[in-house]
Parts: structure tokens; C-alpha cells; sequence
């Protein structure tokens, strides 16, 4: 059943906003593991790819939102690591 489905990625989702947030305020790329973020990014692409292969629903959606900010949190890891290289 698609609900499940769905109820699995919003409890996945619920908890990159507090991450992004993390990221964005500490300034700091200590404590995460970018390995982790890809692999979890590439487990959403693979998720999509199912939806497209076999047959799309509104599921997708919430694969899409959780990658993009799956994205928004790699992309602030690598920020992060570029002002820690600054300041040091």
C-alpha cells in the first residue's frame, strides 16, 4: 500500500529540515558524514526510478521533496568545509 510508503518518507523527511537547519547555522561540517548523505541521496534517486519504472504515483513527491533537501544538505556540507578551510 502507497500510504506506507508515504508515511516511511514523511518521518524520513520530517528530520532534514532540523538537519538543514544544523548545517546552515553551525557553519560547520564537523559531525556529519558526507558518505552518509550521498548514500541516503542515491537510495531517493533509486526510489524514484522504481516510481518511474513501475508506475508513477504521489508517493514520488515525497521521494522528490526528500532528495532535494537531501541535496540542500550536501551542498551545505561542502559550504561548511570551504569556510572551515578559511577561518583555519
Amino acid at each position: 500500500m502507497i500510504i506506507f510508503e508515504v508515511l516511511m518518507l514523511l518521518c524520513f523527511g520530517a528530520a532534514w529540515p532540523f538537519s538543514i537547519y544544523q548545517s546552515y547555522v553551525s557553519r560547520s561540517h564537523k559531525g556529519k558524514s558526507v558518505i552518509f548523505l550521498w548514500i541516503v541521496w542515491i537510495g531517493y534517486i533509486f526510489g524514484i526510478l522504481n516510481k518511474v519504472v513501475r508506475g508513477l504515483d504521489y508517493a514520488v513527491i515525497f521521494y522528490a521533496l526528500n532528495l532535494i533537501m537531501v541535496s540542500i544538505d550536501i551542498s551545505l556540507y561542502y559550504r561548511n568545509k570551504i569556510l572551515s578551510k578559511k577561518e583555519g
